[in-house]
């Protein structure tokens, strides 16, 4: 019995796109038995450059945090950035 597959519907951002493939089962658009493996060797993540001013003495705590971690300072920031927003979501 071959299954129809769902039609991807276009979406509006990147975000849409992530909230729809989180609660959608891929299965529904592809029939697996007719994959492929792919690489993407050249993707990058949709990032943004930003200037932010940070207190000396709060940059250099961060930078000896990273250090301990052995992670770069800003990789740091990034983690801590996202737990906290994790964590007033979760709230």
């Amino acid at each position: 019995m071959v299954k129809k597959s769902k039609k991807i519907p276009k979406f509006k951002n990147e975000d849409t796109e992530r909230e729809y493939w989180a609660k959608t089962d891929a299965t529904e658009h592809f029939d697996i038995a007719k994959r492929k493996r792919l690489n993407f060797f050249n993707l990058k993540p949709s990032t943004q450059t930003i200037s932010i001013r940070l207190p000396e003495d709060l940059l250099e705590e961060i930078k000896v945090m990273a250090n301990k971690r052995d992670v770069p300072y800003q990789s740091l920031i990034k983690i801590l950035l996202r737990e906290k927003i994790d964590d007033n979501s979760a709230a």
